[in-house]
């Protein structure tokens, strides 16, 4: 990245150290957004910026990020710790950007270390940790912690169905796209209308939250960080949870992302990730398989998006027909959980 001389400088201003960046790296990760750590002054810091290409909303996705992450200081929540926040693409042309300090973790997606590969025991807790801090985030009054202007609750249940039933009819605008080919789109839509949650405690979702997202101690099962936060918003936390679910690999069948953690046994059931959250938290369960089946339908026609972009040539066709594979899943998925069968 060859504007660290700006970064530098915005630093000094801001009294984080002097000098310049040392020892900059760039951090990998599923996400198309820059991480760079470096030190400076004896400190280490991760920045996080938008991608090298911004799209429309780039900024205003980062920026979004500061919030909820300035909003958790001091919450109990595992969290990356914001230390300063750049709101003026101006310097580095046109990017904002902001520092956090560095997570001492791993991302369960991409490895597992020896002691969790090796240890079933491990990876069954690993599971439960993730649904303590998911409900360690809902429990966090978001009134109280500045972002009662961050998202629009009312009627956000009521806005789901045609709002991603929209999004699927958007995609037939790509050229080239034959779909969508999705059994069961009418059926689960018209479940979910039927059977939407009348009264529900509105709070900070993550909007994404799923074990790719999160960072888990080297040292045992902890998670130690939730990442990713591009999604959030102020809506219903049990879409997380849900979100939890619909991604968790089955007792009986496959993952919708394989990767590290989920192509392993001995993790923890669906049962065993509600009955953690139910734990810690005085939300109200009993529609969790409501919420399950809408994280399925509402994932499933994200991850539909870049199989219609793929026919239209802006993605690449096997990563569209490997997504377009899991929205099948999902929706499977949620038709079984209509009727009962998980």
């Amino acid at each position: 990245m060859d504007n660290q001389e700006a970064i530098a400088n915005w630093m000094s201003q801001h009294g984080l150290g002097e000098g310049p960046l040392e020892g900059v790296t760039e951090i990998g990760g599923g996400t198309q957004n820059i991480l760079l750590k470096f030190r400076r002054s004896g400190r280490t810091y991760v920045m996080r910026r938008g991608p090298q290409h911004l799209r429309p909303r780039s900024n205003t996705v980062i920026l979004r990020e500061t919030r909820v992450l300035a909003a958790l200081a001091g919450s109990d929540v595992p969290h990356p710790h914001l230390i300063a926040t750049c709101d003026d693409p101006a310097v580095l042309g046109d990017a904002v950007f902001y520092l956090m300090e560095p997570i001492d973790g791993f991302n369960a997606g991409e490895e597992l270390p020896s002691l969790h590969a090796n240890d079933p025991a491990v990876r069954f807790q690993m599971g439960l940790s993730m649904a303590d801090a998911l409900a360690k985030l809902g429990a966090v009054d978001h009134l109280a912690a500045g972002l009662g202007d961050f998202g629009k609750p009312a009627g956000f249940l009521e806005r789901q169905v045609p709002r991603w039933l929209s999004e699927l009819e958007s995609y037939r605008s790509f050229d080239n796209y034959p779909g969508p080919h999705i059994p069961g789109v009418e059926a689960v839509a018209a479940w979910l209308e039927k059977g939407r949650p009348s009264a529900w405690m509105p709070g900070i979702m993550h909007g994404d939250y799923h074990a790719a997202n999160v960072m888990f101690s080297r040292n045992g099962p902890d998670v130690v960080a939730i990442v990713d936060w591009e999604m959030c918003t102020i809506g219903d936390p049990l879409l997380d949870l849900g979100w939890l679910l619909a991604t968790w690999r089955p007792s009986t069948g496959s993952s919708v992302f394989p990767h590290a953690l989920m192509n392993t046994d001995g993790l923890a059931s669906a049962d065993d990730l509600i009955n953690q959250y139910a734990e810690n938290t005085d939300r109200d369960l009993s529609n969790i398989t409501w919420y399950t089946v809408l994280a399925c339908f509402k994932l499933g026609i994200v991850l539909e998006g870049t199989l219609a972009r793929a026919y239209a040539g802006k993605a690449p066709k096997e990563i569209g027909d490997q997504l377009h594979q899991a929205t099948l899943l999902l929706f499977e998925r949620a038709l079984e959980l209509m009727e009962g069968k998980r």
